[in-house]
């Protein structure tokens, strides 16, 4: 017996760190991040909203940790990339919501990927909108498991063939390939979801699972039928901005917000059957469950004491609250007004999984988890930067706010447009006292003004370096095994003239081939209309394909591109009329 004790010892450590490792593992939290697209800082019961029912999510409310100034960007992929990377949207390359400005660099650490290789299992369901193609896609971000839709949402130029605008049963991506589904979206994303989560719960894994829903993003075609019937009888008059409106313009306007408040209520109460599949699997106490929108409302509506919607950088446009659900950790109905921003969320969900970043990882945010658990209360003054606009771009000064508390300092020369004119126009006010920013103290407090400006220049200038040619867009790879068809749309190409999405439009793709190959490229059209004459350009490749009239799909051919980068570019030309295809297909021969 006892010859045999140095062959019995090894095997017993060996099962000890086996059953230690396993028992950590289970320990650590899981992790559910929600998102709603568009659904503003006001659109909800426990923020005073009496209208939109979201008894669910109120009932979260009063379980959880709330955060009553957090901030996100004025519009919807610069917040997901600052989520998903603890940085600045700027240090990304992503800095805008399409005309392939709202791809993020490969390159950037998703929290995805760093809870990954800590052995997570990682799921994302809905919109990503970070980039649709190959090295850009969730699946090559860090998620395991991915069902989305592609660019910024349902009813855009990057849909499907065949199933455009369809809220209801939707063609959507299944791990990389388009795939028909059955139901509405928003149920898809948390069937989906929590099957997920089942599995790994079963697995004995710790999961990180993403929700981010296109709902209550327009269009507004399809949308919850029951629901919008309710909302219909309601008198939306006291959360509208401007109530006394014709009645004409009052019956639009409160068809839209029936069809709005349908998608907030449909996404309630599917937050409600999460919960309850968490208390089936016993697995509620120790999962962290996160809500919060991505930017500010999509029409002029209700938001508390602020003023603005999306787009808008006034705190109506880049405020949401922030619900954390930990029952382990977090008491219910904890409250702090510390100043928080989307860039906190990845740092906050590491250490919560006692995760560290990677060393040589640049996070712009820090974990607010000590002010939620109680663990540490105090919270350093901090300064906090939003800024995006249309353009390829950021141009210094340019439609942002600078938060430091309780000071706001913004220039709010609009989104749309790429530049403004003329010399910055900056407001200074003290959200203390005037959360509605009716009352500007730039010439009375001068010094604070220069201040803050001179905070601004710095930040700008330091996102603005973060990697050589800071901003210039990604690359599409095309060619691979990761993704042998590429299919290219108008969401992710360069926008070269015409209205961007408009009929008139075109363009061209940046991207990449690791090598000289032989491609089918198929060319999609939209509507009606006569025969012409495609030019095709790949680098120095070129090709002449005939389009028949009224044809949209079938127009192939096969050519071959050289590796390295370069353009893709389709020219279409109907008579003397030139447009852009409505999508390419590459498939490497």
């Amino acid at each position: 017996m006892k010859r045999s004790l140095p062959l019995i010892l090894p095997l017993l450590m060996c099962a000890l760190t086996v059953f230690l490792n396993t028992s950590a593992q289970a320990e650590r939290p899981n992790v559910i991040v929600i998102m709603s697209d568009d659904q503003g800082g006001g659109d909800y019961g426990f923020m005073g909203n009496k209208i939109i029912r979201t008894p669910e999510l109120d009932k979260m409310a009063k379980q959880s940790g709330l955060l009553t100034k957090f901030y996100v960007s004025p519009v919807c992929a610069p917040t997901r990339a600052s989520l998903m990377t603890g940085r600045y949207n700027y240090r990304t390359r992503c800095i805008d919501t399409y005309v392939g400005r709202a791809m993020m660099d490969p390159d950037e650490v998703t929290i995805a990927e760093v809870l990954r290789e800590a052995n997570y299992r990682t799921g994302i369901y809905g919109k990503w909108h970070l980039g649709d193609n190959y090295p850009m896609r969730p699946m090559d971000q860090g998620f395991e498991d991915s069902l989305i839709h592609r660019g910024g949402g349902i009813g855009q130029p990057s849909d499907p063939i065949g199933a455009e605008g369809k809220y209801t049963d939707p063609t959507l991506i299944k791990n990389g390939v388009e795939t028909p589904m059955k139901g509405y979206c928003t149920d898809i994303y948390f069937d989906a979801a929590m099957d997920f989560i089942e599995a790994a719960t079963q697995e004995n894994k710790s999961f990180f699972t993403y929700i981010a829903t296109n709902a209550p993003h327009g269009p507004y075609h399809d949308v919850p039928e029951a629901l919008y019937q309710e909302y219909l009888k309601v008198d939306f008059r006291p959360i509208m901005i401007n109530p006394n409106l014709n009645p004409g313009r009052l019956k639009t306007e409160t068809d839209k917000l029936a069809r709005i408040c349908a998608m907030i209520t449909n996404i309630d109460e599917n937050v409600g059957r999460l919960f309850k599949k968490l208390d089936q699997l016993k697995i509620r106490k120790n999962t962290i469950v996160i809500y919060l929108n991505d930017n500010g409302p999509n029409s002029m509506r209700y938001v508390g004491n602020m003023r603005g919607m999306k787009t808008h950088i006034d705190d109506g446009g880049v405020r949401s609250p922030l619900v954390f659900h930990w029952p382990n950790k977090v008491k219910a109905r904890r409250t702090a007004d510390a100043l928080c921003a989307h860039i906190d969320l990845m740092p906050t969900i590491l250490e919560a999984c006692g995760v560290k970043a990677p060393s040589k990882l640049k996070i712009d945010g820090r974990s607010f988890l000590p002010i939620l658990t109680g663990e540490n209360s105090k919270w350093p003054k901090r300064k906090v930067v939003l800024q995006t606009h249309r353009g390829n771009v950021p141009q210094l000064y340019h439609h942002f706010a600078l938060h430091e508390e309780p000071w706001k300092l913004v220039h709010p020369s609009g989104f749309g447009k790429e530049r403004f004119e003329g010399l910055p126009k900056l407001e200074l006010y003290d959200l203390s006292k005037d959360p509605r920013q009716q009352n500007d103290l730039s010439d009375q407090r001068p010094k604070v003004f220069k201040r803050l400006k001179k905070s601004y220049e710095d930040w700008f200038a330091d996102v603005s370096s973060s990697r050589p040619d800071n901003y210039a867009p990604p690359r599409i790879i095309i060619g691979t095994k990761h993704e042998p068809s590429t299919v290219l749309t108008r969401q992710d190409w360069r926008h070269a003239s015409g209205r961007p999405w408009g009929r008139d439009s075109n363009g061209f793709w940046l991207v990449e081939a690791p090598e000289p190959a032989a491609y089918k490229v198929e060319i999609i059209l939209k509507g009606d209309h006569p025969s012409g004459v495609a030019k095709i350009t790949a680098g120095e490749a070129r090709l002449s394909l005939d389009i028949a009239a009224n044809k949209q799909r079938g127009h192939t051919t096969q050519m071959h591109m050289q590796s390295g980068q370069f353009k893709l570019s389709v020219d279409i030309d109907f008579d003397g009329n030139r447009q852009g295809p409505h999508q390419v297909i590459l498939t490497r021969k």
